[in-house]
């Protein structure tokens, strides 16, 4: 039977496994907004579209730039989560 702490243990990895796929996303997406926000405070434009597609193109430039790198440590995680499971019980 697997113990609280070995839980905790793996729901610990899972969390900063799982902030740390989605910071590059995230951060970029961020920066982009606050840019583009200040961009429309300066210049008084108040277009939504003005918002989300510049958003939209750095998730999906952040995507192409680190998505093999994410999807690495995704199954990084995995084949340790699957191969360690006889280790568990």
């Amino acid at each position: 039977m697997m113990g609280s702490d070995v839980a905790l243990h793996l729901m610990e990895q899972l969390l900063w496994g799982a902030l740390l796929i989605c910071a590059p996303i995230l951060v970029c997406t961020l920066v982009v907004g606050l840019v583009v926000s200040v961009l429309q405070v300066v210049t008084q434009i108040q277009d939504m579209s003005l918002t989300f597609i510049p958003k939209l193109v750095a998730t999906i430039l952040a995507l192409t730039m680190f998505g093999s790198w994410m999807l690495r440590k995704l199954l990084i995680f995995a084949r340790e989560l699957i191969t360690n499971i006889p280790n568990y019980f």
